[in-house]
């Protein structure tokens, strides 16, 4: 098991003898450019960092380097409610798995399906739990604007729709994770869907007062915009009106990054129909594991 000294400067020495340490924001220049060399698979930790910076409670964890022998990083993680790393080597990719093990406040790890396979084995088989649920999902991305017919109500959502938004993005979170946050955690839950509305990443088309369609930026940088709790009321499902929607937003947010994408989970099938209807192209397979923790946490 790892010791985490107070020092955050000070390095450890896990299994693997890759000296790990907590980052600050003082190495926020050397991770971002490490994490810059493959912005599709590390836009989350990019945006969050330049969002919050390393030291942060909205990163709801804490960051940590993993180095070879010359010192240079070998991988970056963010071990806390939601886990997720970048490693150039298996040996750091071991260590952040039995680094996780300490965590006081696990709910999900997500990455590539290779990693986490290797991830899941890691941290399993040095005493941790297994998973209580395992997803497999698909990254979709789209990097080319197309011509469509507008929706006229799609826009930021606003203040004083917070208690539109709450109840619908509760919704998603449960039928993704089992976990439905207003019941876990509700007032935290509701600041950090009102920060995200103050934001201007939370993206609405209300109509009668109604909330017709949802979707979240949550990370948003030059090279990745990445969206996440995608929501269509059920009287527009199958019509392609989710599709006009996700289109026009796309276009909005390729006129300032390279490149939007998304996770959706293998099982729901009319979800990806309309993300393809939508121009989204399949990138590559990810999996979350949601992990046994000591208290229900809310997502």
């Amino acid at each position: 098991m790892l010791h985490v000294s107070p020092n955050p400067r000070a390095p450890l020495t896990p299994i693997g003898h890759e000296p790990i340490h907590q980052l600050d924001n003082r190495h926020k220049g050397e991770v971002l450019n490490f994490l810059a060399e493959r912005p599709i698979h590390t836009f989350i930790m990019s945006s969050w960092i330049n969002d919050n910076g390393l030291v942060s409670p909205f990163n709801r964890g804490t960051f940590y380097g993993c180095r070879d022998t010359q010192g240079g990083l070998e991988g970056v993680a963010l071990i806390g409610h939601i886990t997720l790393f970048e490693t150039k080597s298996d040996a750091a990719l071991t260590a952040f798995a039995h680094l996780a093990q300490t965590c006081a406040t696990p709910h999900a790890v997500l990455g590539e399906g290779k990693k986490i396979s290797q991830f899941r084995n890691d941290y399993t088989t040095n005493g941790g739990a297994p998973p209580r649920l395992v997803c497999r999902e698909l990254l979709l991305e789209k990097r080319i604007a197309e011509d469509l017919n507008t929706v006229q109500s799609l826009r930021p959502a606003r203040s004083e729709e917070l208690e539109l938004v709450v109840p619908i993005h509760a919704q998603t979170a449960f039928e993704e994770s089992g976990v439905n946050p207003l019941e876990v955690n509700p007032s935290g839950f509701r600041e950090r869907c009102a920060r995200r509305i103050k934001q201007g990443r939370t993206w609405v088309a209300i109509e009668g007062g109604r909330l017709r369609f949802k979707i979240d930026v949550v990370s948003d940088t030059p090279e990745v915009v990445y969206l996440e709790g995608a929501y269509v009321s059920a009287e527009h499902r199958g019509n392609g009106y989710g599709a006009k929607c996700m289109t026009q937003l796309t276009n909005h947010l390729l006129e300032r990054t390279k490149s939007v994408c998304l996770l959706v989970n293998q099982k729901n099938s009319a979800a990806q129909a309309s993300y393809r209807k939508a121009g989204y192209q399949f990138r590559e397979y990810y999996d979350t594991l949601y992990l046994q923790q000591p208290s229900v946490i809310s997502n």
